[in-house]
């Protein structure tokens, strides 16, 4: 049964995705204590890419953006899979998000607005996050957006 924090995806016409498997020697997410980390995850949909190529280039910050945002739902997923219920966020302590960006692109900031931006409309203020936003050469697979999460749990 889906809790408050799946319901308010719905309402905003999201689903959680299945998580990604990982591309390597990793787990998707790993929890110690009350904290679970996500390994960084890619725009993956329905496991594969949509776009590839650096921001800036191949790759409008617009759709970046919205890439990012994919990346905050796979995070979200990967969470759950080892929280086993998002409403159990007490809140989103940081953010990481890294860019592949072409040599003069540096918006980074506002790309990574779109992992933000979905934490809060979902979580409201338990999404509100301390945040790095990073530009980089290139990231796994040629995708343009990569995005780690850190969540706090309320203890079980």
């Amino acid at each position: 049964m889906a809790g408050a924090v799946e319901a308010k995806l719905a309402e905003l016409g999201l689903t959680l995705p299945d998580v990604v498997p990982p591309l390597a020697s990793y787990q998707p997410a790993v929890r110690s204590g009350v904290y679970v980390y996500t390994s960084g995850q890619l725009p993956m949909v329905d496991g594969k890419l949509a776009v590839t190529g650096k921001v800036g280039a191949e790759v409008t910050p617009d759709e970046a953006k919205e890439l990012a945002k994919t990346c905050a739902l796979n995070a979200l997923a990967a969470v759950k899979s080892v929280a086993g219920d998002l409403d159990r966020i007490a809140r989103v302590v940081k953010v990481v998000g890294f860019v592949a960006s072409a040599a003069d692109f540096t918006g980074q900031p506002g790309v990574i607005n779109g992992a933000s931006e979905l934490l809060g409309a979902v979580l409201g203020d338990k999404g509100v996050h301390a945040r790095s936003a990073v530009g980089v050469a290139v990231l796994p697979l040629d995708a343009p957006v990569e995005v780690e999460v850190q969540v706090e749990l309320v203890d079980a």
